[in-house]
Parts: structure tokens; C-alpha cells; sequence
């Protein structure tokens, strides 16, 4: 049920507190297999009073007056009955003549482009109608609102059907959209729906609010509905509950045939979980419950109002149960002016990168505020907190919000840095020899870079293999680095490859340093990867070049001991009474040099004779020192030129306020020597000041060691 441990711990995982009240609901469903086993009267009893009183309860807990209840798993479900008691109100033939009365009259159903996606495909599949029955309206594009349904386009637009023929059957409201919570304008749209005799429907997260003392205006015309859904599981953090789809029609028999009513006792026990959640938590728990969700929300506005660069995508700031916000850089509102170019949408793009990353790792950070991504067509990419279906389930508090609002403040200047870090980065990279920089908008980071290999290779294939391996020797030398940016390989379905990535930076990032660092690193990395190619072709010159000269060896030695000297018996002889002093010739191979050496000076030294060591290759950039505890790539952002040529000073300073140094006194012997006093480092070019003598002793000791 858990999964592994491993699991666990690398991500963050979102598990619903089930209480007391989550138990209630759960053994609703084992009484409801009970019950179902008592005899048909007693169970025909039992259940018409607990469907009748969940049904009374929610009616007037959400003021539905006059309503009836349907009690179903998928939250779909209800719509699709209910498109099915419309149809058999408006057709009157169809319970005997099926789907060929519609032939005459095509249904239209309209939905807001706001809807939840696939509503609509999936209601005309269940209903066995084609696409062509579902007409998407618009959202404002001039006046209002940009999430709420354009009313004066839906009008023209049923008129149309109308005068084509067909037949308008439903109309789906928003009572708070998926994405931004916003609420069509429901009085509006019942009055159209009276006059075109269109049955009008509601659903949405912000008709929790109904239960509230004070309901605004726009939501409290929801009750006016034809029929509404409820999903009281997410908003009261109930397991297992059902969704329920309140509805007003005076005729029994046209429900009992559209499935929204039922002759088996048995379905009627779905009520049962609610009914005893319910009962459980009484009224004032359910009020209670999503003003809680509701303060949250106001909570968390009141505090991005005070945060510069976040905006607020909010209908209605006073009451408002769903808060999207968006992180936008410092004066890019006044920047942009009126260039509507590419230039414009790139910065979006890259805006909505940075804001995905920051929705994600403020779920990370703080998971119990339940806060998601989400993707906005005009506002783009948008963190969105919505308290009413996450904070009954993961137990939300105001301690939360106010982590989450400290999370987001520490997360801001990060990406202003960011933002600002980019272009300077970019220029670096171009004056770099080697590196190439890559666009991508799609990264929220510091940028993309390449390493190009200076040789050219004619075979395509062979280049990017060359490619492919000096960059990923250079991403897991810059991993071994001390330091706080992350390098990485970018995303993982990205359509660049064989880069490296460089994320989130601070402010003290130093880009020049970083830039450099990489540059020297991709080109040390070729170098040795080139030594390595060029071994083998060294070394198999030099063998055969060996044995050739060891095979010239052995003929002069021939040439020189004579032809009597290798018979076996005659040889030994000889040798006995005239010993040859044969010199002992050999070679050795230097890989270093990738030359072939005698080794003669060897024998006679009695030593191993060594070559001078090649400098070192020249380099543009001198390693900086760090300061104990700080990470590379950092500067300081005051008197950093300062610190860096008084460094030896500096740590002179800091060791002498320490602790005193006190001088030893003269003629103090060996026994004085258990208390050492501190000393200081000598820096590459400062003299070093020696006892007298002790020079002389280190360059003997030095001497010995070389013989």
C-alpha cells in the first residue's frame, strides 16, 4: 500500500489525514453491505429515510430549495443523467423512437472554453451523440473577465442554431473554473437559458461557498440553476463519499427513465457514507470546515499584495476561495511597452518556465499546502492554491500559508538573479573560445552551453561521439565542484543533447569565473582525451622501433664474439679462458617523450635517469582561493578586488585575533617545545624566513633524497 522506502524518501508524497470523520465515512460502506441482507420491506424503509434526509440536509445546507439528490462515484456521471432527463423532456418520442428523433432536431450542448477538458467529448460519447452537438463558447476577449463565457457571443450563437434547426438542449456553467476558479455570470446566463427554454447546469469548486453566512452575488445566482454538482469528498476531506448532483423536475417518471432515481433499494445505500459524515459533523463542522478554506485563501492574498514581483490572478479579492499568482520580473510590465514581438514571447516563455519551477519546489517544500501548476491561456504558467479541495484532505493550516509565503520570499530573489545573470551569462559564453551557447527558454536556469571540440573531423558521426564524450566528462567534473548551482543534462524529453545545464544562480555568482572554469575544464578534457588516441600509435612505433635496434644489437654482439663462440662446448671454453667484456646495451621507452632511449646512463649513474618535466599547458584563468565555508563561483558583492590582493593579510589578521602570539624566549631547549605556537601560511611569492642553518640542512636532506 505504501510502496518502497526509496520511493518515499525521493519525492514528496500527498497522503489525506483520515480522522475520526474519514472513518465514519468508511463504515458507511461496510453498514451498507449490512444492511443490504435485511429483508426487502425493512431495507425499502431504512433506505428511503436516509436518502430523503441527505437529500433534505444538503438542499438546505447549500440552499437548494425544492431539489432532489443523485448519489454517484464519477463526478460525470450526474451531468450525463441529467442530458438525459433533458433529452427525454424535450423529445417526446424518444423513449419509443431512440436516437431517430433527434434527426429532426439536432441537440446542442454549449460549455465555456474554460471547462474542465474532455467534459464535453466524453458527455456526447456516453450519449451516443456525435461532436458536432457540442458547441464551445468563447471567453471574453474585450470586456471582463478573461476566464468567464462571453454572453453576448452565446447568445448569437444559439440564435444561429436556432435558425438552422436545431434544437438548443443544455448549457454548462462554471461556478469556479478548473484553472482560475472564476465564475461565469450566472444570472445572465439563466436568463438566456429561460428564454431559449435551454436547461442550465452549474458545477465548480467556489458553490462550496453557498454554506457560507456571506455568499457573493455571482455564486448565490447558482441556486437558480436547473442543476448543480457537489463534491463534498475533496472539500469536507471525506474518503469515499460520493458526488452528488442536486436537480429541480416536477415529473417522476422521466427521472426514473434518465437512471437519476432507482427501484432497487440497494443503490439507494449509496447516500449512506454521507449520510453518516454528516451526522458526524453537524453543521456547524461543515461551515466550519470551508470557512476555514476560505480564510486560508484570504490569508495567503494578503500577503502576495505585499510581495513586488508576484501577481495575483483573483476575481474577487474580498471572498475569493482559489489564489493564483505569477512570478513576473522586476519592471517587465513597463519594458515591454508595445513590442509584441518574438522578443516578448520569449521572455514569457521563460517567465513560464521559472514559474513552473517555482510551483514545483514550493510543493516540494512545503506539501501541506497542497499548491499546484497550472497552465492559463492568457496569464501563461500560474502557481495556484486552492484550499477548498486540498485543505480538508491534507489538513492545511495557517502555520502552512505562512511557510509557504516565507518559501516564496526566499525563492523571489533567486529568480530576479536568475533573470538578470541570464544575458551576462550569454555574452560570456560567446567571447569563450570552445564554448557554444544554446537557447533554450523552455530551462529555468542560467542557460545551456556546449563544448566544441577546435579539430575538425570530416566524418559527422565520429564528431559527435567526440562530442557526446568531452561533455559528459565536463558535467561530471562540474558536479564534483563545490558549489550551489546544479548542473545537469536538462530536461528529460528536451530536444537538445549533449549539453550542460546550469541552474538556479544567486546574486554573488560570479559569471566570469564560471564561464572561464568550464572553458579550461572542456579543454583539458579534450587534451587528454587526444593524448590517449595518439598512446597507441606512440607505443606501437616505439615497439617496433625496440626491435629493431635489439635485433641490430644481437647481430653486432654476433659479429663481435665471433662464430666459435656460439657452439655450445667451444663456446664455454673460450669464454673460460678469454672472458669477453661484452658493454650491456638496452633501451627504454619514455611515454611522456614518445621516444625510444638507451640506457647506458642508467648503469653508469646507478640511478634512473630522469627527463625534465614539460611545463605545465598555459591556462587563462588563475585558480581562485576561497575563504573557508564559501562555494566556488561566489564574489563578494563589497570590496571583493580589495579582498582578493590582501588575502595573505587577511589571514594574518584573522589568525592574530585569534589569539596572541607570544615570541619564545631566547635559549629555550627542546623540553619547551610541547606548546607550539600558531603560524602563518607564506604565500608562493613572500620570503620565508629560516633559522640559521636550517637552509643548509633541508638542501642535505633534499641531496639525499635525490641520490
Amino acid at each position: 500500500m505504501h510502496g518502497d522506502e526509496e520511493e518515499e524518501t525521493q519525492g514528496y508524497r500527498r497522503m489525506q489525514n483520515v480522522g475520526e470523520q474519514g472513518h465514519m465515512a468508511l463504515l458507511g460502506h461496510s453498514l451498507a453491505a449490512y444492511i443490504s441482507v435485511l429483508d426487502r420491506e425493512r431495507l425499502r424503509k431504512l433506505t428511503t429515510r436516509i436518502l430523503s434526509d441527505t437529500t433534505l440536509w444538503l438542499c438546505r445546507l447549500f440552499r437548494y430549495e425544492n431539489g432532489s439528490a443523485y448519489y454517484h462515484e464519477d463526478d460525470r456521471e450526474g451531468l450525463i443523467r441529467v442530458c438525459r432527463l433533458v433529452i427525454h423532456s424535450r423529445y417526446e418520442d424518444y423513449s419509443s423512437e431512440g436516437f431517430t428523433v433527434l434527426n429532426c432536431k439536432q441537440p446542442v450542448i454549449y460549455q465555456s472554453a474554460a471547462c474542465r477538458q474532455g467534459l464535453g467529448q466524453h458527455l456526447c460519447t456516453q450519449l451516443g451523440l456525435p461532436l458536432s452537438s457540442l458547441c464551445t463558447v468563447p471567453c471574453n476577449t474585450m470586456f471582463g473577465s478573461q476566464h468567464q463565457m462571453d454572453v453576448a457571443l452565446l447568445d448569437r450563437l444559439v440564435k444561429d442554431d436556432v435558425d438552422s434547426g436545431k434544437l438548443p438542449l443544455l448549457l454548462i456553467a462554471n461556478a469556479g473554473t478548473p484553472g482560475a476558479g472564476h465564475t461565469d455570470k450566472l444570472g445572465r446566463l439563466k436568463e438566456l437559458c429561460a428564454q431559449y427554454d435551454m436547461w442550465l447546469h452549474a458545477e465548480g469548486v467556489n458553490l462550496a461557498t453557498l454554506a457560507l453566512g456571506y455568499v457573493t452575488s455571482s455564486v448565490l445566482a447558482a441556486t437558480k440553476c436547473d442543476s448543480m454538482t457537489l463534491t463534498l469528498g475533496p472539500w469536507l476531506g471525506l474518503p469515499a463519499v460520493p458526488a452528488v448532483t442536486l436537480y429541480r423536475h416536477e415529473d417522476p417518471a422521466l427521472s426514473l427513465a434518465a437512471g437519476l432515481t432507482s427501484s432497487q433499494p440497494v443503490e439507494k445505500l449509496r447516500a449512506l457514507p454521507l449520510w453518516l459524515s454528516l451526522q458526524y459533523l453537524g453543521h456547524d463542522g461543515i461551515v466550519e470546515r470551508i470557512r476555514h478554506a476560505s480564510q486560508l485563501s484570504q490569508r495567503l492574498l494578503d500577503h502576495l499584495k505585499k510581495l513586488t514581483c508576484i501577481k495575483t490572478s483573483v476575481e474577487d479579492e474580498l471572498n475569493s476561495p482559489v489564489v493564483v499568482f505569477r512570478f513576473c520580473q522586476e519592471g517587465s510590465a513597463g519594458s515591454s511597452g508595445g513590442s509584441e514581438g518574438g522578443a516578448l514571447n520569449g521572455e514569457r516563455e521563460l517567465q513560464d518556465a521559472l514559474n513552473r519551477w517555482l510551483g514545483e519546489r514550493l510543493a516540494q517544500l512545503v506539501p501541506a499546502s497542497g499548491v499546484d501548476v497550472v497552465e492559463l491561456e492568457d496569464e501563461g504558467t500560474c502557481v495556484r492554491f486552492n484550499p477548498l479541495m486540498t485543505a480538508a484532505v491534507l489538513g492545511t493550516r495557517e502555520e502552512d500559508v505562512d511557510a509557504l509565503v516565507q518559501q516564496l520570499q526566499d525563492k523571489v530573489p533567486l529568480l530576479n538573479s536568475t533573470l538578470r545573470l541570464r544575458l551576462d551569462f550569454r555574452e560570456e559564453v560567446y567571447r569563450a573560445p570552445g564554448l557554444a551557447y544554446i537557447e533554450d527558454l523552455s530551462w529555468p536556469g542560467l542557460g545551456a552551453i556546449r563544448y566544441e571540440p577546435s579539430g575538425e573531423e570530416p566524418d559527422e558521426e565520429k564528431r559527435q561521439q567526440e562530442v557526446e564524450k568531452i561533455n559528459s566528462g565536463l558535467l561530471k567534473k562540474l558536479r564534483e565542484l563545490d558549489s550551489d548551482l546544479l548542473f545537469s543534462t536538462g530536461p528529460e524529453f528536451g530536444s537538445e543533447q549533449n549539453c550542460v545545464y546550469i541552474g538556479i544562480a544567486t546574486e554573488d555568482l560570479d559569471v566570469t569565473e564560471l564561464v572561464e572554469t568550464i572553458a579550461v575544464m572542456g579543454r583539458d578534457i579534450e587534451e587528454n582525451s587526444k593524448l590517449l588516441e595518439n598512446m597507441t600509435e606512440v607505443v606501437r612505433k616505439g615497439i617496433q622501433e625496440a626491435e629493431q635496434q635489439l635485433q641490430k644489437a644481437n647481430e653486432e654482439k654476433l659479429m663481435e664474439e665471433g662464430l666459435l663462440r656460439q657452439i655450445p662446448v667451444v663456446g664455454s671454453v673460450l669464454n673460460w679462458f678469454s672472458p669477453v667484456q661484452s658493454s650491456i646495451k638496452g633501451r627504454t621507452f619514455n611515454l611522456a617523450a614518445g621516444s625510444l632511449d638507451s640506457t647506458e646512463p642508467t648503469y653508469s649513474l646507478k640511478a634512473q635517469a630522469t627527463r625534465g618535466t614539460p611545463p605545465p599547458t598555459p591556462t587563462s584563468i588563475r585558480t581562485k582561493q576561497c575563504l573557508p565555508g564559501q562555494k566556488m563561483f561566489r564574489r563578494s558583492l563589497a570590496g571583493s578586488d580589495v579582498h582578493s590582493e590582501t588575502s595573505s593579510v587577511g589571514q594574518a589578521e584573522e589568525l592574530e585575533r585569534e589569539g596572541p602570539r607570544s615570541p619564545a624566549p631566547e635559549g629555550r631547549g627542546s623540553d619547551d617545545q610541547q606548546d607550539p605556537a600558531p603560524t602563518v601560511t607564506p604565500q608562493p611569492d613572500a620570503p620565508v624566513e629560516r633559522e640559521p642553518g636550517e637552509g643548509a640542512q633541508q638542501e642535505t636532506e633534499q641531496a639525499h633524497t635525490l641520490r
